[in-house]
């Protein structure tokens, strides 16, 4: 997070492959903790979002802080960042200002998160393997920025790095979506659909340092 010290800038990476991917049935797996392995990815469409919905899974037996979805823009490097601190603690930030949401830890099983968020209200929602954590409020009137690196893999300091190996995020990851609106997550967390701006079946991204991706084995 942009409040903890980085070992030094990186650049912005390359530009994503124009390429859609169809990962259905596959996952993205982070083998080791490092500073270089990362997933960049590319939405649909690059516009403000006044809500989204973020929907993924993973996997991982991590007990230290981790970052599960990085989007960072040139004025807020925490412009939308999920962020585990540790087992049953999640950390939501909209813009650098950050909310908690705090429940019992996961069984040792994969985590399915939904969050969702609407500037009208500055309501944030969050949902864990099929459960609510509350709602809270967060950023309310705030537009986020259309301009964005968005990263699997590392928690972004600065624009595109700022990468710590003590945040970055060793496991697998997988069905990926973001919708441009704030959905009704009741039903969401007993599946992911696609979202029309990541969308797990049809995705932009490129892989950077050791990632690898290979056929899911979790249900």
């Amino acid at each position: 997070m942009s409040n903890l010290s980085s070992r030094g800038a990186r650049g912005a990476a390359e530009d994503c492959t124009l390429v859609q991917v169809n990962l259905n049935g596959k996952v993205l797996i982070f083998p080791t903790e490092s500073t270089t392995a990362y997933v960049s990815l590319c939405p649909t469409e690059k516009k403000p979002l006044s809500n989204f919905t973020l929907c993924m899974k993973a996997f991982t037996d991590l007990t230290r802080p981790y970052s599960l979805f990085s989007y960072s823009t040139h004025s807020q490097p925490n412009e939308l960042l999920l962020f585990v601190n540790k087992p049953g603690e999640y950390l939501l930030y909209i813009a650098n200002s950050e909310v908690k949401f705090t429940g019992p830890p996961a069984p040792y099983t994969p985590l399915h998160v939904c969050v969702s968020w609407e500037s009208e209200s500055g309501i944030a929602e969050l949902w864990v393997n099929g459960k609510p954590l509350g709602r809270k409020g967060v950023r309310k009137g705030y537009s986020l920025g259309a301009q964005a690196k968005i990263f699997l893999g590392q928690e972004q300091d600065s624009f595109g790095g700022g990468f710590e190996a003590q945040q970055s995020f060793v496991g697998e990851i997988w069905d990926v979506s973001l919708w441009d609106k704030a959905l009704s997550l009741k039903g969401m967390c007993s599946f992911c659909s696609s979202g029309n701006l990541l969308n797990w079946h049809h995705l932009n991204h490129r892989a950077h340092g050791y990632v690898v991706t290979k056929p899911k084995v979790w249900a």
